[in-house]
């Protein structure tokens, strides 16, 4: 039963922690004014790399008004990920792949994205609206909506950061014609902290807050198709999708709880530590098989046998020489240039 005279944001707040929200919080729909100039000025520096469908729809994602102009108010939502474990821990351990933490539970979109419906239906309820839900598929700037709702504030790696969950949250949004009461923005706690910038293996950070995805290597093993640039290649060590050293390098992450509150995002054992050979050998149907329910399976086979092959070629396991020389001649030239290198990294430095 509703507490008497309980108002609707306080009813929505309550709700969502139901459906395993750790963090609620509304903005108005023009809280973050500054946003449509900080991507342009993004997108114009070319930061954003190959993600054409950043700039193709750039004015409906410069604020909530430009992809429906009859939003009023913002519900943004964060689920807590925060790992058990050190995140960092497989940096030195050269014949298995890292996979960032994100990555190694359900896919957080189907996640998110039910208990949002739920959310909205039960918000439909209480007030009928109309409403968008979205999941970090839309043309929608979560990060600079959840500062102006008050979750956290994008830090110098340009991630959100939270004073209670640190740099681990997935974050949702409601868009809806009611004029909720605003919460509070929040402000930046950074201070003279340079930790994440520092932690970068590629310099991705040309300035605090700004990252340029061209050297980051969670674009190039995600987002990016093509061969992924050899000056990049010997400092994306083990990583094989993802990266998530500026994310742990936060000191705000000390205040996180250990381990994800949502039990959907509990790593699986076989992606916490995935040995190269295994994925160096996948096909299509295996590739699936391995990686059905998680958002890795979003790459495809093609770059994910790409990126093994740079990590094996950092390994010095000469243990994965027979199965990278099949992979000289695979179907796809990325994947064949990227196993060419690799045989050459390792056969060189056994002085082959």
């Amino acid at each position: 039963m509703p507490v008497q005279n309980e108002t609707l944001e306080q009813r929505l707040k309550a709700q969502a922690a139901q459906l395993g929200f750790a963090a609620c919080a509304i903005a108005r729909a023009d809280a973050a004014p500054r946003t449509a100039e900080r991507l342009r000025q993004w997108l114009e520096a070319g930061h954003h790399g190959d993600m054409l469908w950043m700039e193709e729809r750039a004015e409906q994602r410069g604020s909530p008004t430009g992809l429906w102009p009859e939003a009023r108010s913002v519900i943004m939502l964060g689920m807590s990920y925060a790992p058990g474990r050190d995140p960092l821990a497989l940096a030195e351990v050269g014949d298995r792949g890292r996979i960032s933490v994100y990555a190694q539970g359900r896919d957080y979109h189907d996640v998110v994205k039910k208990a949002l419906k739920a959310l909205a239906r039960w918000l439909v309820d209480q007030q009928p609206t109309a409403l968008k839900v979205f999941v970090d598929t839309a043309p929608v700037m979560e990060k600079p909506l959840a500062q102006g709702a008050g979750l956290g504030w994008q830090g110098k790696h340009s991630n959100l950061v939270s004073r209670q969950h640190g740099s681990w949250l997935f974050l949702g949004a409601i868009y809806t014609e009611i004029a909720l009461e605003p919460d509070a923005p929040e402000v930046d706690h950074c201070g003279s902290c340079t930790a994440c910038l520092s932690s970068c293996p590629t310099d991705a950070f040309p300035a605090p807050y700004i990252v340029d995805a061209r050297r980051c290597i969670s674009y190039l093993t995600i987002e990016h198709k093509g061969p992924i640039p050899e000056e990049f290649r010997a400092r994306m060590g083990n990583r094989i999708y993802g990266c998530d050293d500026c994310l742990a390098a936060c000191p705000w992450n000390k205040f996180a709880q250990g381990a994800a509150a949502n039990r959907a995002f509990i790593g699986r054992a076989e992606l916490a530590a995935p040995a190269l050979g295994d994925l160096l050998d996948l096909d299509d149907t295996g590739f699936r098989e391995i990686f059905s329910g998680s958002p890795i399976k979003r790459i495809g086979r093609d770059r994910m046998v790409r990126n093994a092959a740079i990590a094996a070629g950092n390994s010095g396991d000469l243990g994965l020489v027979d199965r990278l020389r099949p992979l000289t001649s695979d179907p796809d030239p990325v994947v064949a240039e990227a196993a060419q290198w690799a045989l050459g990294q390792l056969l060189s430095a056994a002085g082959v």
